[in-house]
């Protein structure tokens, strides 16, 4: 003011906070200050998790008064939970195994005999998994789990046929030599068999693919050892300590009273199936065709929806909103989340949780912790307690009559699989012009709001605020001798402010700051008014050397692909399945996009189609490696075809339980009938296996099938049984992560049901069907009409077995 010293109070105010606020932070209400722990790559999750709460709870008592330290959010403790709930099933499933065994041979010393099997087979996996560097997930505790009642299958074969030939009078070494040779080709084959399934899988890509190949690792390695021990060491402990004739208990004569009656009631039944073999095969196939339709009525999705007790309610406001505000309604869905008892704890805010300065002031997340599920109150409404999946339907009706934002909630239960934020339904819209691609993206998702295929529906694409623009006239301003940069330093102290210097205050140093008081500074006309000095000193009006405009601005441009894309996603609303509210979503947005956009899927939808397709693949793939298997260790191409009639019937019986459950098709319930194909085909491999010895023997071909199935009729009930038994604790299980074990044990428990009474009649009957088809090609081959000599030949029985069966075809 012409040198004259002007007190700064008379000009100019302090505004406490010049650093604008970018968040706000609370914890059941109070203000709080939140960081996140992630554990470094290789680490035990649950032991860190454990650590600090650990460290947490030794800082508290360092804490000064009033400073409470809590977590608020720990996504640990779930895995710990479900990682013990599928360890209690393993340890029920080898209580129920040895039950079965128990059951079926009515002896302690043979039941001890064969449960030593399951110890052995488990401890020897743990080593081979410590040693790959495998970890205890899902799926490798589950695999597990299902596998006790599988690796006792090779002990009861091997200690039922030893006991067999104690029955029959021989010495204890040599029934158990005997015993076990006579099944150890079968024992082989078997497990052989369950590898083979798994070799496909080893190989699939992507995070679920590691997954699956630790899975397919530990059940290999489990089987193998069972089976190592089921040569070696069950024999040898037959031959010491197997007792014939050992007093049997009012159930184990109940058992073998109800197997005798059995046998002969199969034995019944047998012999007019072998008689119209054409409408037994008929019949079967008829009932495999019908069950495929099931596979249309049973919802499809990624992953099964667990009930983790973890959820997020994110709230957007349109750019812009203030934080006040954005706090506003902040503070009505903390108010809300108060009120429900199901909640244990709740923590956010606006600005989210990124890092550096705060994020968007206009948006805010909460994260949601609820109590265990035996701890919530009972809805007076269900009369139940209410599960995650219901509780976020009920806040998301309640929530959505609060004006002025749109509210989000997401569980994430499919992010450790996929990247980004793990929505059940995400795809991209693509192509070349920017305006076009953000108008399409809202009009699709105005329509997936009204057509109720998915929930929540959000968009990473985001308007930002309005953009005041300042194009200045170079010629008048040179005119003027004014340049660019003046007119540039002007607006910055003006409107956002410059440093004047600093000052310290008990110990803390602050910015001295200085710009126009708040309302000098709201309206692009202000920066009309502003004055910029020109080179002669003069003073001018800005306005008269800028021209001032408005345009929306956007936040940012995001690509996939070198193509400019949007993201949209959404969860699945109740009573819609993943793979309808994906391609019902996909085909809403192909219908808006016009000529050259395209819609993708990506994400979670993304990794549910290759998922699914790379198990298709491995289905496949899985079939014919354990045909090529089998038909070396038969020596055959057709009595591996025989034996792989049973898997049609396992997947029949699958989609059966998995409909009358309530259960889906998921990744776990699809790995689930991959392990189903491997263990079917042990009960078919014993019954051709026994009738190719007997017909070795001289029988003749319809004798031995009346003679061995009867036969392998306990082994064959004793075995599945023994694997139902072991199936049953997941398939009936209710804890933490019951969810993904529940679908897989469910089909398993089902196939092998339909697949053990089915193969029993129809493997017999395709038999004698395949082994006429040989006879008849070898006929014509004598002739010179035939097929290439080989191809049809099986495990060859006497040319005197096969001269006695002329009178019978």
């Amino acid at each position: 003011n012409q040198g004259t010293p002007v007190r700064l109070k008379d000009v100019a105010v302090v505004e406490d906070g010049f650093e604008d606020q970018r968040r706000v932070q609370r914890a059941m209400g109070q203000t709080a200050l939140g960081f996140g722990i992630k554990k470094l790559r290789g680490a035990n999750a649950v032991q860190v998790g454990h650590d600090v709460r650990d460290r947490i709870a030794q800082l508290q008592s360092q804490a000064p008064e009033g400073i409470v330290l809590a977590v608020n959010f720990d996504s640990t403790q779930f895995i710990e939970e479900s990682i013990n709930e599928i360890l209690f099933t393993l340890v029920m499933a080898a209580l129920l195994t040895g039950i079965v065994c128990w059951l079926f041979l009515g002896s302690w010393t043979s039941t001890v005999n064969i449960l030593l099997a399951i110890p052995t087979s488990i401890l020897g996996t743990f080593i081979v998994m410590y040693f790959l560097g495998f970890t205890l997930n899902t799926f490798t505790v589950l695999g597990l789990s299902l596998v006790v009642g599988i690796v006792v299958d090779d002990a009861i074969m091997v200690l039922e046929n030893i006991y067999r030939h104690r029955e029959l009078g021989e010495g204890k070494i040599k029934a158990a030599s005997v015993g076990a040779r006579e099944v150890t080709f079968a024992a082989a084959a078997t497990t052989a068999a369950i590898i083979a399934i798994f070799l496909p899988v080893a190989f699939m890509k992507g995070i679920i693919g590691k997954f699956f190949f630790q899975f397919g690792v530990t059940i290999s390695v489990a089987v193998l050892i069972s089976l190592l021990e089921a040569l070696t060491l069950t024999p040898m402990r037959c031959s010491r300590f197997l007792q014939v004739g050992e007093k049997r208990g009012r159930v184990g004569l109940l058992v073998d009273r109800g197997f005798e009656k059995l046998s002969v009631r199969y034995l019944r039944v047998l012999e007019p199936a072998l008689h119209h073999r054409a409408w037994v095969l008929a019949g079967s196939l008829v009932l495999f065709v019908a069950s495929l339709f099931l596979i249309k009525l049973l919802p499809q999705e990624f992953v099964p929806r667990q009930d983790t007790g973890r959820f997020q309610v994110r709230y957007v406001l349109p750019i812009g909103t203030s934080l006040e505000v954005t706090n506003k309604l902040s503070l009505q869905i903390e108010n809300y989340l108060s009120t429900r008892n199901e909640i244990d704890r709740y923590f956010g805010g606006p600005g989210g949780f990124g890092g550096g300065g705060g994020g968007d002031v206009s948006s805010g997340n909460v994260s949601v912790t609820m109590k265990g599920l035996k701890d919530r109150p009972k809805d007076p409404q269900k009369g139940r307690r209410l599960t995650q999946t219901e509780l976020m339907d009920s806040i998301r009706r309640d929530l959505s009559g609060i004006p002025g934002g749109r509210i989000i909630l997401s569980e994430n239960s499919q992010q450790s699989f996929t990247s980004g934020r793990g929505s059940p339904v995400e795809f991209s819209i693509r192509g070349g012009d920017w305006d076009t691609l953000a108008a399409k993206a809202t009009e699709i998702m105005s329509k997936l709001r009204t057509n109720g295929l998915v929930a929540d529906v959000d968009s990473d694409y985001r308007i930002g605020m309005p953009e005041v623009q300042v194009v200045p006239d170079r010629n008048k301003a040179a005119d003027l001798g004014i340049s660019m940069t003046a007119i540039g330093q002007t607006i910055n102290a003006a409107i956002g402010g410059v440093r004047a210097g600093r000052f310290k205050d008990a110990g803390r140093r602050f910015d001295i700051r200085v710009r126009l008081l708040a309302p000098q500074r709201e309206k692009p006309e202000d920066i009309a008014r502003l004055l910029v000095r020109t080179r002669t000193g003069g003073l001018v009006r800005l306005g008269d050397l800028v021209r001032i405009e408005q345009a929306p601005s956007l936040q940012a441009i995001t690509r996939l692909d070198r193509e400019r894309a949007i993201k949209i996603f959404g969860n699945i609303p109740p009573g819609v399945s993943q793979a309808d509210a994906i391609d019902g979503a996909l085909k809403t947005a192909r219908e808006l996009l016009p000529e050259g956009y395209r819609a993708l899927p990506s994400g979670s939808s993304q990794a549910f189609g290759e998922s699914f397709e790379s198990l298709g693949f491995a289905f496949l793939m899985g079939i014919i490696v354990a045909y090529m298997v089998l038909a070396a260790q038969f020596n055959s191409f057709t009595h591996p075809i025989v034996i792989l009639l049973a898997l049609p019937f396992s997947v029949s019986g699958a989609l059966l339980m998995l409909y009358f459950m309530g259960q889906s098709l998921n990744v776990y319930s699809v790995l689930g009938l991959i392990l189903l194909m491997g263990i079917a085909k042990k009960n078919s491999i014993m019954l051709v296996d026994f009738t190719n010895q007997i017909r070795e023997r001289g029988v003749e071909r319809h004798q031995a099938l009346l003679e061995a199935c009867p036969v392998r009729l306990r082994p064959i009930m004793m075995t599945s049984i023994a694997t139902i038994a072991g199936a049953l604790p997941a398939a009936l299980a209710i804890g933490p992560g019951a969810e993904t074990q529940r679908s897989m044990a469910i089909g398993l428990v089902g196939g092998m049901l339909v697949s053990t009474v089915m193969t029993l009649l129809v493997v017999p009957a395709a038999y004698s069907s395949f082994d006429d088809l040989v006879n008849w090609n070898d006929e014509r081959i004598k002739r010179g009409q035939g097929l290439v000599s080989g191809i049809f030949s099986p495990t060859p029985a006497p040319k005197t077995a096969r001269m006695a069966e002329a009178p019978q075809q």
